[in-house]
């Protein structure tokens, strides 16, 4: 056991990002079935809808799993509650002040963990009373730090900087990057990219085929007058960085992003219109695979890397 193991009564240190139109209750189910701790992505459910996922992931495995919730989109204290009402007892809170809704969870006695991008943003969760962090580096798909921090910088620095249990995020697909993680000081990692190119992710199969197809430099981080995402280069991608042509217009950008483009890329199929967020370590993927075969790689290839010895 570790400090992550023990905190989330899992038993690997390995958390499954919580992907807008990837974490369903099947995603989630099969990763906590596997040992780690399976997310279910709350940004991308209208409540209901969340409320369904939660109580179909309940009996789907007796394992511990959570529910992600970005904090910038609407229907916040809906969510909260039903999360509340429907007695989850783990909630990971990212983009967005880690204050609005930690001390009424843990009250609750839900374990509260939240995803940052900066050192001084780590400190302050840790002043709000979560129980865990999750330091995201630069490399990783979705939103992302303006700081444009990498995670083989970010993570020591967040170690030395707080107490309590650190997930190391971003740029994570393997054994041996996991294992990298965990000597710059994580106590465990959080894997998106990984497994939204899973069977049992609920992005469409030609996006999870497309994954499999990238290579180094197919992503970019754009959008920051928005918020910063990092997107495949496609017809969409190019529309975007033809306006920065232009100059930095928010509200041009905002035209252009519309609603439900995420949606329509990676739920719906779209790929040259639609919004496709993943991160680097895409470059590394080379198939869709079921969980249990994405975590018996990722067990396998963290047991077989070897430090070598300086001296």
């Amino acid at each position: 056991m570790n400090r992550i193991t023990d905190l989330f009564r899992i038993k690997y240190p390995i958390i499954q990002g919580g992907m807008i139109w990837h974490s369903g209750w099947r995603l989630a189910s099969a990763v906590s079935d596997c040992g780690g701790l399976g997310l279910i992505g709350a940004g991308s459910m209208y409540p209901d809808v969340l409320r369904e996922h939660i109580r179909k992931c309940k009996a789907a495995t007796d394992k511990p799993f959570g529910v992600n919730v970005p904090m910038l989109y609407p229907n916040l204290e809906e969510i909260i509650n039903i999360i509340l009402q429907e007695d989850v007892k783990i909630v990971f809170t990212s983009a967005g002040n880690p204050k609005t809704y930690t001390s009424q969870l843990k009250a609750e006695g839900v374990r509260v963990a939240h995803v940052v991008s900066s050192v001084k943003f780590a400190v302050k969760c840790q002043e709000a009373g979560v129980d865990a962090v999750v330091a995201e580096g630069f490399e990783a798909g979705g939103h992302n730090g303006r700081e444009e921090t990498t995670t083989l910088c970010l993570i020591p620095n967040v170690r030395r900087s707080i107490d309590i249990p650190l997930i190391a995020a971003g740029g994570i697909g393997t054994g041996s990057q996991m294992k990298a993680a965990m000597l710059l000081g994580a106590d465990g990692v959080q894997i998106g990219s990984r497994f939204a190119a899973s069977e049992e992710a609920s992005g469409h199969a030609d996006w999870k085929n497309m994954i499999t197809q990238l290579s180094e430099g197919s992503t970019h981080l754009t959008l920051k007058e928005l918020a910063p995402v990092r997107l495949v280069k496609n017809k969409f991608y190019n529309e975007i960085d033809a306006l920065y042509d232009k100059g930095r217009d928010a509200e041009a950008l905002k035209l252009a992003l519309g609603r439900a483009r995420a949606k329509r890329g990676m739920f719906e199929g779209d790929l040259e219109e639609g919004e496709l967020e993943i991160g680097q370590v895409s470059a590394l993927i080379d198939e869709v695979l079921p969980v249990d075969k994405i975590f018996e790689k990722l067990i396998q290839e963290y047991n077989s890397s070897k430090v070598a010895e300086l001296l």
